[in-house]
């Protein structure tokens, strides 16, 4: 039988109810992990469901205390939660308080996470104390076909926090990566393109696999990431966006 790949490790993923987290909360547990399920509004999937805000400090703080009290250690870390609301778009139309409450949920919670969960992940003994992975996106290295002004900031900040903190704590046995996929075909896409056909076609002009991942694609990235296959990686721009970046455009068929 094949050795499961995160048999032992405790994993905390953020956003975790739906789309990118949900899937990779189930890959994870099949992969021999303990996963803690960690969403806004609850009832996540995992071994154990936490209800948090993110964006809290003394939250966040409690919560990884918590899931060392109940299960005895953290070893890997998943920020994943995020928005991309309909009033975050051009520079010229999105409001401050639309611009903050991006920022707030989409950087300010993984550095939060990553301040009180990294800490954790130094207790771990051995060369390979454990692994963080921030949500960030395509976004990130390139200008998005569909203006999303906060979400794109908030997402090249998160690629920049990351790449500082892989760096920082290389030496220390902790990882640190940033996973940046491309579209991905959740509810919440679909229910966005369904409104408006234009902006999908706009997307889609420039996927050369003529399609948006699906979220167990993007899960298996994580979990590469999260394994120690993952062993010489780290403060990497890991791209699962099915060749966008290396893209100009193609040809609608």
């Amino acid at each position: 039988m094949t050795a499961r790949r995160l048999e032992g490790k405790v994993c905390v993923v953020t956003g975790a109810k739906g789309g990118i987290g949900a899937a990779t909360v189930e890959l994870f547990a099949r992969e021999g992990a303990t996963v803690v399920g960690v969403d806004l509004a609850g009832d996540s999937p995992g071994d154990l469901a936490l209800a948090v805000d993110v964006t809290d400090e003394p939250a966040v703080s409690e919560m990884f205390a918590q899931v060392r009290d109940e299960l005895g250690r953290v070893d890997v870390l998943f920020n994943n939660a995020g928005i991309s609301p309909n009033d975050d778009a051009s520079v010229l139309d999105t409001s401050y308080e639309a611009w903050q409450r991006v920022q707030d949920v989409n950087l300010k919670s993984v550095f939060l996470c990553c301040k009180h969960g990294i800490p954790h992940l130094l207790e771990n003994e051995g060369p390979h104390r454990g692994s963080v992975i921030n949500t960030a996106s395509f976004v990130a290295v390139m200008g998005a076909a569909t203006s999303q002004i906060s979400y794109t900031a908030s997402k090249g900040g998160v690629l920049a926090m990351t790449r500082e903190m892989g760096v920082e704590f290389a030496r220390r046995g902790v990882r640190v990566n940033a996973l940046c996929p491309g579209p991905v075909d959740t509810p919440l896409l679909q229910e966005l393109f369904a409104k408006d056909p234009e902006k999908a076609a706009r997307r889609m002009v420039h996927l050369p696999m003529g399609r948006f991942a699906y979220a167990h694609e993007i899960a298996q990235g994580a979990l590469f990431l999260a394994s120690d296959d993952s062993s010489y990686v780290t403060a990497s721009t890991f791209l699962v966006d099915g060749g966008l970046s290396s893209a100009y455009t193609t040809p609608l068929e």
